[in-house]
């Protein structure tokens, strides 16, 4: 993987044997660290919250909390978490209910450690391509801003008001980070424009970024 770390895995189930094996056969995949272990539902969610895993291995049934709801509550802290459900039964219903919340991998016990490797594989083979994915955006996104402000940067120089100017300016003042001095040059635009309900709300994003600064 490019990711460069080992994958978080977080092991959840109520039978202390299954606990002990599944880590076992943790430890015999590479690239991965069991950040913690948990014996219920509940407590899964409560360790998934503080080590904020890459993956949980969640039992069906437990207490407290079955494996399906207690990643319904992680999912809503880290969307992108990935699930591994294991359960003794082969349940179609589960199965389908598993799938409606997006777990894809679901091990039936006693499983091998072929298996547990083979879904741990497909899953670092997804977070693989997210991230590349989630790098390509973000460089493209930089090379966009880039571009955007030397244009911006020429057409302040030359003062033009007229609509590619104002679409280019537009697009740069939605980045977070766009200079103080460009949105007021926007600003102006608006004035020269008579875009009063434009520069109402710009002004407004102005006067916060300009507290901003004197914080």
């Amino acid at each position: 993987m490019s990711l460069n770390r080992n994958l978080k895995v977080l092991i959840a189930d109520d039978v202390h044997e299954t606990r002990r094996n599944t880590r076992l056969m943790l430890s015999m995949i590479g690239g991965i660290e069991v950040v913690a272990i948990a014996m219920n539902g509940m407590q899964a969610v409560e360790m998934a919250i503080q080590h904020q895993p890459d993956i949980v291995i969640l039992d069906i049934n437990m207490p407290e909390l079955n494996g399906l709801a207690a990643y319904k509550k992680i999912s809503q802290s880290n969307p992108k978490i990935a699930c591994i459900i294991i359960s003794a039964e082969k349940d179609s219903s589960t199965i389908q209910a598993a799938a409606s919340l997006g777990i894809e991998h679901y091990l039936i016990k006693p499983f091998t450690t072929d298996e547990l490797d083979e879904s741990i594989r497909q899953i670092s083979e997804r977070l693989e391509q997210n991230f590349r994915n989630s790098t390509n955006t973000s460089q493209l996104r930089e090379k966009n801003k880039d571009e955007l402000k030397q244009l911006a940067e020429e057409y302040a120089r030359v003062k033009r008001t007229d609509d590619r100017a104002v679409r280019v300016f537009e697009d740069l003042v939605e980045f977070p980070d766009c200079e103080l001095r460009l949105l007021q040059t926007l600003a102006m635009i608006y004035v020269i424009r008579q875009k009063w309900d434009k520069l109402k709300i710009l002004s407004e994003k102005i006067e916060q970024r300009t507290q901003q600064h004197l914080e």
